[in-house]
């Protein structure tokens, strides 16, 4: 998922449209922090006092990767949730490039996108600090307390181009979910349909680091709880978008409160199998020239979703029935 930094609403929003951003970058260390100047011509309004509260809980991050302590003590949590909770099958290691990577796929289950947790926890149980994964995640669980204290202690990072270009500066792969609240918000309709969102940023930031992207495709999230509905018309009547960051109020049935309004995360995810493959890595050209190449950056992101639609198709036909799997 995303953060934000500034209180830029579109273009600060997305690591994915990057070419419209327009930030001062006041410090840049890629093993602490950033923290980035006001964009100028922003106008001031009354939303905006959301957008501070939010941004100075996401400003400090750190690409020095899970705090191994914390890792360590969940672990016998995470041992639990991955073998008998969700019962995870991850496959596909072997194709992971030896250098640092770019993976991107799609996630479900609105606030608590659970195939993606699984994911870095697998990561981490099979490199540990051997090799560096970092998630990103979205401002508002950023700036939850606990929960936010939490993603910087197993190593997420904001998915914003000062970060990621610093993790990969690191020697670390990143995975980033370009679709976002569209992606992890859509109808269980839509669960077997790969959602990218047309954010294409992603290419352009590989090409920038000069590091492969690797495809992930994965099915069982959505079982975890029941979107019914997107709710789009709702929020926008709500302003969600300038309040959360979100154009979809998701109408969900889940555990423990049934038919539900998720303007926040109020579910317990259900115990669905999750499966997950990592796909063939795509090379990237890295010429700088490439970036503003838009037929190669049409034509890579394309090949991406490509990737991971073929991918989720046939992980897909080997689910029987919802969250049983």
């Amino acid at each position: 998922m995303y953060s934000t930094i500034t209180a830029v609403p579109e273009t600060g929003r997305y690591l994915f449209d990057d070419a419209l951003m327009d930030m001062t970058v006041k410090k840049l260390n890629p093993v602490t922090h950033y923290i980035a100047k006001e964009p100028i011509g922003i106008k001031p309004a009354m939303d905006e006092k959301i957008h501070d509260i939010i941004s100075s809980r996401t400003e400090k991050w750190s690409v020095a990767g899970p705090n191994q302590d914390v890792m360590k003590k969940q672990k016998a949590i995470w041992d639990f949730l991955l073998d008998h909770y969700f019962r995870l099958e991850m496959t596909g290691w072997e194709r992971l490039p030896a250098q640092a990577a770019m993976l991107i796929g799609v996630h479900s289950g609105t606030w608590l996108t659970m195939d993606a947790w699984t994911l870095t926890a697998e990561w981490w149980r099979r490199y540990g600090d051997r090799r560096i994964l970092h998630g990103t995640a979205h401002d508002v669980l950023m700036a939850m307390p606990g929960l936010g204290t939490y993603f910087r202690n197993v190593g997420v990072i904001p998915a914003k181009r000062t970060s990621v270009t610093a993790a990969f500066a690191a020697g670390h792969d990143v995975v980033i979910w370009p679709g976002g609240e569209v992606d992890a918000m859509r109808s269980w309709s839509k669960r077997h349909s790969v959602v990218l969102g047309g954010r294409k940023g992603f290419v352009r930031q590989a090409i920038r680091s000069g590091v492969p992207i690797v495809p992930v495709a994965t099915v069982g999230g959505h079982d975890t709880v029941f979107v019914l509905s997107e709710c789009r018309k709702l929020a926008k009547l709500l302003g969600l978008k300038k309040l959360l960051r979100t154009e979809i109020a998701p109408l969900i049935l889940g555990f423990p409160f049934g038919i539900t309004l998720e303007a926040f995360p109020m579910h317990i995810p259900l115990p669905a199998k999750i499966r997950t493959e990592i796909l063939d890595p795509i090379e990237i050209d890295t010429d700088p020239e490439r970036e503003n190449d838009k037929a190669y950056v049409n034509k890579i992101y394309k090949k991406v979703e490509r990737a991971i639609q073929g991918g989720v198709t046939r992980l897909a036909s080997r689910s029987k029935l919802p969250v049983f799997g």
